[in-house]
């Protein structure tokens, strides 16, 4: 818990202060804040060291040891996912702007024209503050609102079904009717041999 609130609020300050400065100088201030802890850290424990009261253990021995380095495997999965996912977003942009499916492209206009009216009352650092407390904090509500919550997804699963289906048959209704194939004309040759047939 107390790792997940000092990534949070680190995220939250860092982001913030976004607004008055620029990346470079808030970037520039976490790094030096953080060796403003270090610094005395790591002077304390070599002044001890010189008094023969410490051993000569590094504070931060465990964050120097925990190896960050990728194996070539990982990196190769890695690149493959980052190159799978870009191909898919390509893919998914190119489908809903030339109009492969009717229903999903008008999705998409209706999302994009949304987000016209997000721009217009928000920018884009805005968006990320709130996704990263949504990231933090939807979870949490899930665990104690999980019955409440599965109850609007029901509500709100049904009524875009019904919603689609509407669409669906107004499109149905709109679509004209497919042509249908000529049926084959009966001959007079048929005709005698059925009603001998009959007889």
């Amino acid at each position: 818990m107390w790792r997940t609130g000092v990534v949070f609020t680190g995220l939250v300050i860092g982001l913030a202060s976004l607004f008055q400065l620029s990346a470079v100088t808030v970037v520039s201030n976490i790094f030096l804040g953080v060796m403003c802890i270090t610094f005395p850290l790591r002077f304390y424990y070599k002044l001890l060291e010189l008094l023969r009261w410490n051993p000569g253990v590094h504070p931060f021995q465990s964050c120097l040891d925990y190896d960050s380095s990728l194996t070539n495997k990982e990196t190769v999965m890695l690149v493959e996912e980052t190159v799978l996912l870009i191909a898919f977003a390509v893919t998914e942009i190119k489908r809903l702007v030339f109009i492969e499916n009717i229903f999903d492209s008008i999705k998409f206009v209706v999302l994009l024209y949304l987000l016209t009216y997000v721009g217009i009352q928000t920018n884009g650092l805005t968006l990320v503050i709130s996704a990263v407390i949504a990231v933090f904090s939807l979870p949490l509500l899930y665990k104690k609102q999980q019955v409440r919550i599965r109850r609007i997804a029901r509500a709100v699963r049904a009524f875009l079904k019904r919603v689609k289906s509407l669409f669906s048959s107004v499109y149905d209704l709109a679509r004209p009717p497919p042509a249908s194939a000529p049926k084959p004309a009966i001959s007079a040759a048929n005709v005698p041999k059925q009603k001998a047939k009959s007889k």
